[in-house]
């Protein structure tokens, strides 16, 4: 069947979308961009209603990804989710992610270096803590794998995250100090072969500093007398 469309008009909440009435009645809304060739006066069938109703499905769940994605990175796989979660069928993802890509506004290898980057930076965790992260996120262990290569050596980010944690743990004897780094370093995903040098290192640094910081205090007090 055929009809007639006798008004297009921008939504007044969304000017981004178009109100298309058929024969005299508002019949469905499209996206702008779905409804930039329809005209006043033009004849469409059922068939190219479904169609343009089909691609508004589309454009608005990539509009709804690009939304997703205006917060942070994020992979392929937080995307379909949520594409998922929001009710949109399986079908349609393929070609937004496509999209996505050719717009250079997704990549999950950009992203895994990214992670493993900022979280060396301000976080620093063992291999083992940034495979299970990356696992979450949807990265492929391809893309995982490659992505750690890169990374910084691991015993230099194990002695930065201990270095950090080691600060409260100033007023602590030797067990008490090698017991809760370790297991801070642990949960950080560095394994104990990596562990076990850098605490005596930062042990081993700490004493000496204090040793230095009270030798210098007996020699100011030496000169004061």
């Amino acid at each position: 069947m055929d009809h007639k469309i006798t008004a297009l008009k921008a939504q007044k909440r969304n000017p981004n979308r178009i109100n298309v009435y058929l024969d005299g009645s508002f019949a469905f809304g499209l996206a702008r961009i779905v409804a930039a060739w329809l005209q006043i006066g033009q004849v469409i069938s059922d068939e190219k209603i479904q169609s343009l109703q089909a691609q508004d499905t589309v454009e608005v769940a990539y509009q709804k990804a690009l939304h997703f994605l205006s917060f942070r990175p994020r992979t392929e796989n937080e995307i379909r989710r949520k594409l998922k979660d929001a009710g949109f069928e399986e079908e349609i993802f393929d070609p937004i992610l496509q999209r996505l890509r050719d717009a250079g506004m997704v990549s999950d290898t950009e992203f895994a270096r990214n992670w493993i980057e900022s979280r060396s930076t301000f976080k620093p965790r063992g291999r083992r803590a940034l495979t299970l992260e990356l696992r979450q996120k949807g990265v492929s262990e391809e893309i995982i794998h490659a992505a750690l290569v890169e990374m910084d050596d691991e015993s230099d980010l194990a002695y930065r995250a201990g270095l950090r944690y080691a600060k409260r743990l100033t007023q602590a004897d030797w067990g008490t100090f090698r017991e809760r780094l370790t297991a801070f370093l642990g949960r950080r995903g560095f394994s104990y072969g990596t562990i076990a040098p850098q605490v005596r290192k930062i042990w081993d640094e700490i004493q000496n500093n204090q040793n230095e910081d009270q030798t210098l205090t007996e020699e100011e007090l030496d000169n004061y007398e």
